[in-house]
């Protein structure tokens, strides 16, 4: 593993790993906000002495942590133990899901924090409170950063990955996948939550799950999220 580059400010590594006996990889993405301060956006393993987390040590001071939905916990205690001066950010509910973190976590509020402002925002996504999720926007680098409100598992995977991700509709396109599009408990509030994901003046989108699309990525987005 180690961190790739986006943009001026932007990096990602993925790790893979399985769940629920899945073979997956997700994404984690670094964002350097102005003053050097580095944002963790779903943090993924960084062992002690890793060349991963040098990597981020010298891109900058660690100042935050987020888990940006209820899924997407899993390596949020270590990556918070290596940063135990950043601030660790989770959705809505995450603290009764890890009564662990409850101590440390601060709940992610559903709009704007100003400390992020101007280059990076964010909103709740509305309408699905299995996973409370957040999506992102990096300004100068025109990034829409999502979890796993969109996914496409595209590529050389394990069998069983391929037939997952045909099944759910994410494997060749980028999608709603139908695990996400199951827990919709209010369509009209997702709606809306699409509309106003679609004012943002993406070109590229980070997803957790496999691709990065940055060929006619509003269009992609656009299609994927009709379906609310």
């Amino acid at each position: 593993m180690q961190l790739e580059p986006l943009d001026t400010h932007l990096w990602h590594a993925t790790h893979a790993f399985k769940a629920n006996g899945l073979p997956i990889t997700t994404r984690m993405t670094v964002v350097r906000l102005p003053g050097h301060k580095l944002l963790i956006h779903s943090p993924i393993p960084m062992p002690p002495g890793s060349a991963l987390l040098r990597q981020v040590q010298d891109l900058g001071s660690v100042t935050y942590i987020v888990a940006p939905n209820k899924m997407h916990h899993l390596f949020l205690a270590p990556c918070a133990a290596a940063f135990p001066g950043a601030a660790v950010y989770g959705p809505q509910g995450l603290a009764q899901k890890r009564p662990g973190l409850a101590a440390t976590l601060r709940t992610l509020p559903a709009g704007d924090l100003p400390e992020w402002l101007p280059d990076l925002e964010h909103f709740a996504f509305e309408g699905i409170p299995a996973g409370n999720e957040s999506v992102w926007f990096h300004r100068p680098s025109a990034t829409l950063i999502v979890t796993d409100l969109l996914q496409w598992m595209a590529g050389d995977l394990p069998w069983p990955t391929r037939v997952y991700a045909a099944l759910t509709g994410a494997r060749s396109q980028l999608a709603v996948p139908l695990t996400v599009r199951a827990l919709v408990r209010d369509r009209a509030a997702a709606a809306r939550s699409a509309e106003r994901l679609l004012r943002w003046p993406f070109a590229r989108v980070v997803v957790a799950h496999n691709c990065i699309i940055d060929t006619d990525a509003r269009a992609q987005v656009a299609r994927a999220l009709a379906v609310f």
